[in-house]
Protein backbone atom coordinates (compact mmCIF):
# COMPACT_ATOMS: atom_id res chain seq x y z
CA UNK A 1 0.00 0.00 0.00
CA UNK A 2 1.43 3.37 -1.03
CA UNK A 3 1.56 5.85 1.81
CA UNK A 4 -0.32 9.11 1.24
CA UNK A 5 2.04 11.95 2.23
CA UNK A 6 -0.72 14.50 2.80
CA UNK A 7 -2.58 12.11 5.08
CA UNK A 8 0.64 11.47 7.01
CA UNK A 9 1.19 15.20 7.57
CA UNK A 10 -2.43 15.65 8.58
CA UNK A 11 -2.18 12.85 11.15
CA UNK A 12 1.08 14.23 12.54
CA UNK A 13 -0.49 17.67 12.89
CA UNK A 14 -3.44 16.23 14.75
CA UNK A 15 -1.14 14.36 17.12
CA UNK A 16 0.78 17.57 17.76
CA UNK A 17 -2.42 19.51 18.49
CA UNK A 18 -3.57 16.87 20.95
CA UNK A 19 -0.36 17.11 22.99
CA UNK A 20 1.01 20.67 22.70
CA UNK A 21 -0.19 24.25 22.73
CA UNK A 22 -0.53 26.29 19.57
CA UNK A 23 2.84 28.06 19.58
CA UNK A 24 6.19 27.80 17.82
CA UNK A 25 9.54 29.33 18.68
CA UNK A 26 13.05 29.79 17.39
CA UNK A 27 15.65 27.60 19.10
CA UNK A 28 19.04 29.29 19.33
CA UNK A 29 22.21 27.19 19.31
CA UNK A 30 24.99 29.20 20.96
CA UNK A 31 28.36 28.12 19.60
CA UNK A 32 31.41 28.39 21.83
CA UNK A 33 33.89 27.66 19.04
CA UNK A 34 34.02 26.80 15.34
CA UNK A 35 36.94 24.36 15.52
CA UNK A 36 36.63 20.70 16.52
CA UNK A 37 39.47 18.56 17.82
CA UNK A 38 37.87 15.52 16.13
CA UNK A 39 36.86 17.08 12.83
CA UNK A 40 36.34 13.74 11.06
CA UNK A 41 32.56 13.54 10.62
CA UNK A 42 32.31 13.34 6.85
CA UNK A 43 29.33 15.69 6.38
CA UNK A 44 30.50 18.44 8.74
CA UNK A 45 32.05 21.77 7.72
CA UNK A 46 34.61 21.28 10.51
CA UNK A 47 36.04 18.29 8.64
CA UNK A 48 37.17 20.32 5.62
CA UNK A 49 40.80 21.29 5.21
CA UNK A 50 39.82 24.87 4.40
CA UNK A 51 37.89 25.21 7.63
CA UNK A 52 40.69 23.72 9.73
CA UNK A 53 43.16 26.22 8.28
CA UNK A 54 40.83 29.18 8.77
CA UNK A 55 39.71 28.19 12.28
CA UNK A 56 42.75 26.94 14.13
CA UNK A 57 42.49 25.06 17.42
CA UNK A 58 43.22 28.29 19.29
CA UNK A 59 40.30 30.10 17.63
CA UNK A 60 37.78 30.22 20.46
CA UNK A 61 34.83 32.54 20.53
CA UNK A 62 35.22 35.26 23.15
CA UNK A 63 33.14 34.86 26.29
CA UNK A 64 31.67 38.34 25.87
CA UNK A 65 30.57 37.48 22.32
CA UNK A 66 28.66 34.34 23.24
CA UNK A 67 27.16 36.03 26.31
CA UNK A 68 25.96 38.87 24.08
CA UNK A 69 24.42 36.24 21.81
CA UNK A 70 22.62 34.82 24.85
CA UNK A 71 21.45 38.25 26.02
CA UNK A 72 19.93 39.08 22.64
CA UNK A 73 18.21 35.70 22.45
CA UNK A 74 16.82 35.97 25.98
CA UNK A 75 15.18 39.30 25.15
CA UNK A 76 13.88 38.39 21.69
CA UNK A 77 12.13 35.19 22.72
CA UNK A 78 14.74 32.83 21.30
CA UNK A 79 14.81 29.74 23.48
CA UNK A 80 18.27 28.30 23.89
CA UNK A 81 18.29 24.95 22.10
CA UNK A 82 21.70 24.16 23.51
CA UNK A 83 25.14 25.52 24.23
CA UNK A 84 27.52 23.75 21.88
CA UNK A 85 30.89 23.85 20.11
CA UNK A 86 33.75 21.78 18.78
CA UNK A 87 35.10 18.99 20.95
CA UNK A 88 38.02 19.48 23.36
CA UNK A 89 38.57 23.19 22.70
CA UNK A 90 37.75 24.66 26.10
CA UNK A 91 38.91 23.17 29.39
CA UNK A 92 36.10 21.90 31.60
CA UNK A 93 36.59 24.77 34.07
CA UNK A 94 36.24 27.25 31.20
CA UNK A 95 33.10 25.51 29.98
CA UNK A 96 31.62 25.44 33.48
CA UNK A 97 32.13 29.18 33.87
CA UNK A 98 30.42 29.84 30.53
CA UNK A 99 27.55 27.46 31.39
CA UNK A 100 26.96 29.32 34.67
CA UNK A 101 26.92 32.70 32.94
CA UNK A 102 24.59 31.65 30.11
CA UNK A 103 22.22 30.05 32.63
CA UNK A 104 22.27 33.31 34.61
CA UNK A 105 21.35 35.34 31.53
CA UNK A 106 18.40 33.09 30.70
CA UNK A 107 17.41 32.84 34.36
CA UNK A 108 16.87 29.12 34.00
CA UNK A 109 18.69 25.87 33.49
CA UNK A 110 19.92 25.33 29.93
CA UNK A 111 20.64 22.45 27.54
CA UNK A 112 24.15 21.33 26.53
CA UNK A 113 25.53 19.58 23.45
CA UNK A 114 29.21 19.33 24.37
CA UNK A 115 30.01 15.67 23.92
CA UNK A 116 30.28 12.87 26.46
CA UNK A 117 30.81 13.90 30.08
CA UNK A 118 31.87 12.00 33.18
CA UNK A 119 29.88 11.75 36.41
CA UNK A 120 31.95 14.42 38.23
CA UNK A 121 31.41 16.82 35.35
CA UNK A 122 27.67 16.16 35.32
CA UNK A 123 27.57 16.78 39.06
CA UNK A 124 29.32 20.13 38.55
CA UNK A 125 26.92 21.34 35.83
CA UNK A 126 23.76 20.03 37.54
CA UNK A 127 22.73 23.36 39.12
CA UNK A 128 22.78 25.10 35.71
CA UNK A 129 21.77 22.44 33.18
CA UNK A 130 18.37 20.95 32.45
CA UNK A 131 19.32 18.46 29.78
CA UNK A 132 22.13 17.05 27.66
CA UNK A 133 22.23 16.17 23.98
CA UNK A 134 23.96 13.32 22.16
CA UNK A 135 25.07 14.16 18.61
CA UNK A 136 24.27 10.80 17.06
CA UNK A 137 23.69 12.20 13.52
CA UNK A 138 22.40 8.85 12.22
CA UNK A 139 21.17 5.89 14.25
CA UNK A 140 21.83 3.21 11.61
CA UNK A 141 25.02 1.57 12.99
CA UNK A 142 26.94 0.88 9.77
CA UNK A 143 26.18 4.28 8.27
CA UNK A 144 27.09 5.96 11.54
CA UNK A 145 30.49 4.24 11.67
CA UNK A 146 31.14 5.34 8.10
CA UNK A 147 30.02 8.95 8.57
CA UNK A 148 31.37 9.53 12.11
CA UNK A 149 34.35 7.17 12.47
CA UNK A 150 35.71 8.82 15.63
CA UNK A 151 32.39 9.42 17.38
CA UNK A 152 30.94 5.96 18.16
CA UNK A 153 27.39 5.52 19.43
CA UNK A 154 28.14 3.42 22.53
CA UNK A 155 29.84 6.15 24.60
CA UNK A 156 26.84 8.36 23.91
CA UNK A 157 24.47 5.58 24.99
CA UNK A 158 26.43 5.15 28.23
CA UNK A 159 26.44 8.92 28.72
CA UNK A 160 22.67 9.17 28.29
CA UNK A 161 22.13 6.33 30.76
CA UNK A 162 24.32 8.12 33.30
CA UNK A 163 22.48 11.38 32.64
CA UNK A 164 19.15 9.61 33.20
CA UNK A 165 20.37 8.21 36.51
CA UNK A 166 21.28 11.76 37.55
CA UNK A 167 17.85 13.14 36.55
CA UNK A 168 18.94 15.14 33.51
CA UNK A 169 16.62 15.41 30.53
CA UNK A 170 17.99 13.84 27.36
CA UNK A 171 18.08 14.68 23.67
CA UNK A 172 19.77 13.69 20.43
CA UNK A 173 20.54 15.20 17.03
CA UNK A 174 19.82 13.52 13.71
CA UNK A 175 20.88 14.67 10.24
CA UNK A 176 18.55 13.69 7.39
CA UNK A 177 20.20 13.27 4.00
CA UNK A 178 23.35 11.32 4.89
CA UNK A 179 22.40 8.28 2.84
CA UNK A 180 19.93 6.70 5.25
CA UNK A 181 16.84 4.86 4.03
CA UNK A 182 13.29 5.22 5.26
CA UNK A 183 13.40 1.80 6.87
CA UNK A 184 16.30 3.03 9.02
CA UNK A 185 13.79 5.02 11.05
CA UNK A 186 13.35 1.89 13.16
CA UNK A 187 16.91 2.36 14.47
CA UNK A 188 15.99 5.91 15.44
CA UNK A 189 12.81 4.84 17.19
CA UNK A 190 14.68 2.12 19.09
CA UNK A 191 17.26 4.67 20.28
CA UNK A 192 14.59 7.15 21.42
CA UNK A 193 12.74 4.40 23.30
CA UNK A 194 15.87 2.88 24.85
CA UNK A 195 17.07 6.20 26.24
CA UNK A 196 13.64 7.65 27.07
CA UNK A 197 14.45 10.90 25.29
CA UNK A 198 12.46 14.05 25.97
CA UNK A 199 13.68 15.92 22.89
CA UNK A 200 15.15 15.43 19.42
CA UNK A 201 16.63 17.90 16.95
CA UNK A 202 16.42 17.10 13.24
CA UNK A 203 18.68 18.78 10.70
CA UNK A 204 18.35 18.73 6.93
CA UNK A 205 21.83 18.13 5.53
CA UNK A 206 23.42 21.31 4.28
CA UNK A 207 26.00 20.38 1.61
CA UNK A 208 29.47 21.77 2.32
CA UNK A 209 32.08 22.02 -0.41
CA UNK A 210 34.88 19.60 0.33
CA UNK A 211 32.76 17.03 2.18
CA UNK A 212 31.53 14.96 -0.77
CA UNK A 213 27.89 15.83 -0.12
CA UNK A 214 26.27 17.92 -2.84
CA UNK A 215 22.52 17.87 -2.17
CA UNK A 216 20.10 18.60 0.66
CA UNK A 217 17.19 16.20 1.20
CA UNK A 218 13.91 17.04 -0.47
CA UNK A 219 11.59 18.92 1.94
CA UNK A 220 8.94 16.18 1.75
CA UNK A 221 11.50 13.51 2.66
CA UNK A 222 12.73 15.63 5.58
CA UNK A 223 9.16 16.25 6.74
CA UNK A 224 8.43 12.51 6.46
CA UNK A 225 11.02 11.78 9.18
CA UNK A 226 9.58 14.47 11.42
CA UNK A 227 5.96 13.36 10.90
CA UNK A 228 6.71 9.69 11.51
CA UNK A 229 8.56 10.57 14.71
CA UNK A 230 5.74 12.83 15.90
CA UNK A 231 3.14 10.10 15.38
CA UNK A 232 5.27 7.46 17.08
CA UNK A 233 6.20 9.71 20.03
CA UNK A 234 3.29 12.12 20.64
CA UNK A 235 4.86 13.94 23.60
CA UNK A 236 8.44 14.16 22.33
CA UNK A 237 9.68 17.73 21.81
CA UNK A 238 10.83 17.99 18.19
CA UNK A 239 13.01 20.84 16.95
CA UNK A 240 13.75 21.06 13.23
CA UNK A 241 16.58 22.90 11.52
CA UNK A 242 16.29 25.10 8.44
CA UNK A 243 18.88 25.80 5.76
CA UNK A 244 19.65 29.51 5.14
CA UNK A 245 18.93 29.41 1.41
CA UNK A 246 15.67 27.49 1.71
CA UNK A 247 13.54 28.44 4.72
CA UNK A 248 10.48 28.01 2.53
CA UNK A 249 9.58 24.64 4.05
CA UNK A 250 9.00 26.13 7.52
CA UNK A 251 5.24 25.56 7.32
CA UNK A 252 5.70 21.98 6.14
CA UNK A 253 7.88 20.94 9.08
CA UNK A 254 5.56 22.63 11.56
CA UNK A 255 2.58 20.89 9.94
CA UNK A 256 4.58 17.67 10.29
CA UNK A 257 4.60 18.13 14.05
CA UNK A 258 7.77 20.05 14.93
CA UNK A 259 7.52 22.23 18.03
CA UNK A 260 10.14 24.73 16.93
CA UNK A 261 12.65 25.71 14.26
CA UNK A 262 16.40 26.14 14.60
CA UNK A 263 19.71 26.30 12.71
CA UNK A 264 19.17 29.60 10.93
CA UNK A 265 21.77 32.41 11.00
CA UNK A 266 19.38 34.88 12.56
CA UNK A 267 21.99 37.42 13.67
CA UNK A 268 23.21 37.76 10.08
CA UNK A 269 19.74 37.47 8.53
CA UNK A 270 17.70 39.44 11.06
CA UNK A 271 14.88 41.38 9.39
CA UNK A 272 15.64 39.87 5.99
CA UNK A 273 13.33 38.49 3.30
CA UNK A 274 14.11 35.03 4.65
CA UNK A 275 13.09 35.82 8.24
CA UNK A 276 9.98 37.62 7.01
CA UNK A 277 9.09 34.47 5.07
CA UNK A 278 9.69 32.32 8.15
CA UNK A 279 7.34 34.42 10.26
CA UNK A 280 4.70 34.36 7.52
CA UNK A 281 4.91 30.58 7.19
CA UNK A 282 4.63 30.10 10.94
CA UNK A 283 1.46 32.18 10.83
CA UNK A 284 0.20 30.21 7.81
CA UNK A 285 0.68 27.01 9.80
CA UNK A 286 -1.77 28.34 12.37
CA UNK A 287 0.82 28.71 15.12
CA UNK A 288 1.60 31.74 17.26
CA UNK A 289 5.29 32.62 16.91
CA UNK A 290 6.75 33.70 20.26
CA UNK A 291 10.19 34.65 18.93
CA UNK A 292 11.24 37.88 17.20
CA UNK A 293 13.15 37.52 13.92
CA UNK A 294 12.37 40.85 12.30
CA UNK A 295 11.49 44.15 13.98
CA UNK A 296 13.57 44.91 17.07
CA UNK A 297 11.38 45.79 20.05
CA UNK A 298 12.16 48.79 22.26
CA UNK A 299 14.50 47.44 24.94
CA UNK A 300 16.63 49.27 27.51
CA UNK A 301 19.75 47.27 26.77
CA UNK A 302 21.92 49.19 29.23
CA UNK A 303 19.52 48.24 32.00
CA UNK A 304 19.59 44.60 30.88
CA UNK A 305 23.40 44.58 31.07
CA UNK A 306 23.49 46.40 34.42
CA UNK A 307 21.20 43.72 35.88
CA UNK A 308 23.73 40.97 35.12
CA UNK A 309 25.75 39.70 38.07
CA UNK A 310 29.07 39.94 36.23
CA UNK A 311 32.10 42.10 36.93
CA UNK A 312 32.24 45.59 35.41
CA UNK A 313 34.92 44.67 32.89
CA UNK A 314 32.87 41.84 31.41
CA UNK A 315 29.73 44.00 31.36
CA UNK A 316 31.59 46.65 29.38
CA UNK A 317 32.82 44.04 26.90
CA UNK A 318 29.23 42.82 26.46
CA UNK A 319 28.06 46.41 25.99
CA UNK A 320 30.57 46.93 23.17
CA UNK A 321 29.72 43.62 21.50
CA UNK A 322 26.01 44.34 21.78
CA UNK A 323 26.41 47.67 20.03
CA UNK A 324 28.09 45.89 17.11
CA UNK A 325 25.43 43.19 16.88
CA UNK A 326 22.48 45.59 17.10
CA UNK A 327 23.97 47.83 14.44
CA UNK A 328 24.07 44.88 12.03
CA UNK A 329 20.60 43.71 13.00
CA UNK A 330 19.04 47.15 12.49
CA UNK A 331 20.20 47.12 8.88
Amino acid sequence: MVEDFNELIKEAGEVYSENFDNIAWFGRCIFMSWYCDLGTCKFCFRSTTKHKIKHAKSAKRSVSSLLTDALIGRNLGWRIEFLTGGYRIFSFDEMLDIIKKVSHIFQQKIWLNLGVMEKKQLEAIKPYVEGVCASIETAEPKLHDLICPDKPIKPYSDFLKLAEDMAFKKSMTIVVGLGEKKEDIDYLFDFIEKHKLERITFYALKPVRGTGYTKSPEPKYYAWWIAKTRIRFPKLEIIAGLTPKQPDYTKLILDAGANAITKFPVLKKFNSPETQLIEKMVKDSGREFVSVLNKLPEIDWDKKIDELEFDDELKEEIRQKLEMYLKKMKK
